[in-house]
């Protein structure tokens, strides 16, 4: 006899190692690094905490409104950027004195417009995002650990790649923050996103009659438990991750990013197994240099990554829903290993994923966020056809 729809299956062999793992790490990051990198591991188990429970994916959200025009995953993706905007907007244009933040900036180019549409059908083939990727890892699924391997190397293709690809035509850094006063800028950012919301929900409206919640119905679980153990409706994802970045800004002093971690492990890899490195003028420079020549555990990003996967596994547990699948058909580990490889260098290329380069660059009013959304967007369009080609996905009629 099943359980009732109400009861979870709480895990306690996944949940208990999950919290200690967490707990463990913490301390031990604390004692031998600082705590601040400490916070950022738990800051990032709470933005995989977020993600698992709410299905916070772009890929999915995407491919559900290019295949059916189903809209609630991408209009609870643009409340958060503009949850992020409100909240990063007047910090950067440093009306707090005394506190110095960095926002994500990058040149409006070819290296962009590629890298973010190469991104974009690497996501649909990969079946994950950057914060997808590492959530579902972290979630069990076993596919996704093949895609993000070769997310790794892609990224470390990518990084030996990337001084030629930022030498074609582009614009250099545009800050809406830059050019006009961080009210007026907030205000158009604002009015855009607004804008696309309202289209999106249209073009659901026009198909359906109607558009899906962006909330859950109450049920029969508290509210405490539904916090818990979860799934929460997308709107709880938004402001949950809207809430983690801020943190993220205000502990890590720039935005929440994720790929540059893939390029770091992939590269310091490849230097333990004895590969020369000393052509590669990416990690020859700035940080890329400084955070290849101490441990991982120096590294935001590496930090917050861990942390996701670790929040991930907890927030799968506690739902009852950590379920490895060991057996995979070749067909889903080709395209992991295609989407990975395209995620990498694509992400890469465009100076972040979804969340680095999409959705910071966005917050940080950089018009590169701009061009990363249309041209990821434009790629995960024929990244859908293909997983159709592919028979990953049915034909709609």
């Amino acid at each position: 006899m099943s359980a009732p729809a109400s009861v979870t299956r709480y895990e306690p062999g996944v949940v208990i190692p999950a919290l200690l793992g967490i707990t463990a790490l913490a301390l031990f990051i604390n004692y031998d690094v600082s705590n601040r990198q400490a916070l950022l591991l738990l800051i990032g188990s709470g933005l995989g905490f977020s993600l698992f429970h709410a299905a916070f994916g772009f890929a999915g959200g995407w491919r559900l409104f290019i295949r059916e025009r189903r809209s609630a995953a991408i209009r609870a993706q643009l409340l958060l950027a503009a949850l992020v905007s409100l909240a990063f907007f007047p910090l950067l244009a440093g009306t707090v004195p005394g506190l110095s933040l960095h926002g994500a900036y990058a040149p409006v180019g070819i290296s962009v417009l590629i890298g973010a549409f190469l991104f974009g059908i690497g996501m649909q083939l990969g079946g994950g995002c950057g914060s997808g990727t590492l959530f579902t890892v972290g979630g069990g699924q076993v596919k996704m650990l093949v895609t993000l391997v070769f997310f790794v190397a892609g990224s470390v293709i990518g990084s030996i790649h990337l001084p030629w690809w930022t030498r074609l035509p582009s614009l250099g850094q545009v800050s809406l923050l830059d050019t006009f006063s961080w009210p007026l800028a907030l205000c158009l950012q604002l009015l855009v996103l607004a804008t696309l919301y309202r289209l999106v929900s249209r073009v659901e409206q026009r198909r359906f009659g109607n558009r899906e919640p962006l909330t859950l119905g109450r049920g029969q679980r508290s509210l405490l438990q539904r916090l818990v153990s979860g799934p929460w409706p997308v709107l709880w994802g938004a402001v949950g991750l809207a809430l983690l970045s801020l943190a993220t800004l205000l502990v890590a002093r720039h935005p929440w990013s994720i790929t540059f971690a893939f390029g770091l492990w992939g590269t310091k890899l490849w230097a333990a197994l004895g590969g020369d490195i000393s052509s590669w003028s990416y990690w020859n420079h700035g940080y890329a240099a400084v955070a290849l020549g101490r441990s991982v555990l120096a590294d935001a990003t590496s930090i917050m990554d861990f942390g996701i996967v670790l929040g991930a596994i907890l927030a799968a547990g506690l739902a009852g829903r950590f379920a490895p699948a060991y057996t995979i058909r070749m067909r889903d580990i080709l395209t992991a290993v295609a989407g990975g490889l395209l995620l990498g260098y694509g992400a890469r290329l465009a100076f972040g994923c979804n969340i680095g380069g999409l959705l910071a660059g966005l917050a940080s009013g950089s018009l590169h966020g701009w061009l990363w959304l249309a041209s990821g967007f434009t790629g995960s369009i024929l990244g859908v056809h293909l997983r159709q080609g592919f028979g990953l996905d049915k034909t709609l009629k």
